[in-house]
């Protein structure tokens, strides 16, 4: 079970798609340019640049990166959530099969928590006759147990792409 202390604490699966390395590097790179811009301006001015860069550039990275949590019997990914009774089977995807996931077997319909920086996801199916989404597709560093976390209370399928 993954469920980093910031996350609810009842969830059977919990993670938050922080930005990886190279998102952390742009919030630490806008600041200095935000800086190396205002220096002929002024020492002051570029100062005050960078500290309100960097404070802009951190809630932005927190604001925009999901939760994706299994709990009270819900997946919740981002700001959707659905039962875990109206899902239907599990596949869970590695970086070839986010890919063609994405790609050609996309359904315009679909629904997508998609983090391009994390390697894996799992697609499932929504069996909800009145819920015109065939599919959701949400990235997960660790698929296999946010798999197991939606199909631990029935036998859903889940395998590998």
């Amino acid at each position: 079970m993954h469920t980093p202390s910031s996350l609810d604490s009842s969830a059977s699966f919990a993670e938050r798609l922080w930005p990886g390395p190279s998102g952390w590097l742009i919030v630490l790179a806008t600041p200095v340019v935000s800086g190396i811009a205002l220096l002929p301006v002024g020492t002051v001015p570029a100062i005050v640049a960078v500290v309100a860069a960097l404070a802009i550039a951190i809630v932005v990275a927190v604001t925009t990166s999901p939760h994706v949590q299994v709990v009270d019997d819900e997946l919740r990914a981002g700001a959707a959530h659905i039962p875990l009774r109206l899902l239907g089977a599990v596949t869970v995807l590695d970086r070839p099969g986010v890919r063609h996931a994405m790609g050609p077997e996309l359904d315009a319909r679909a629904y997508v928590c998609l983090r391009s920086w994390v390697d894996g996801a799992v697609r499932v199916e929504v069996v909800d006759p009145e819920d015109p989404t065939p599919y959701w597709i949400v990235s997960s560093r660790w698929p296999d147990a946010l798999a197991e976390a939606i199909g631990h209370d029935d036998e859903r399928p889940t395998t590998g792409a």
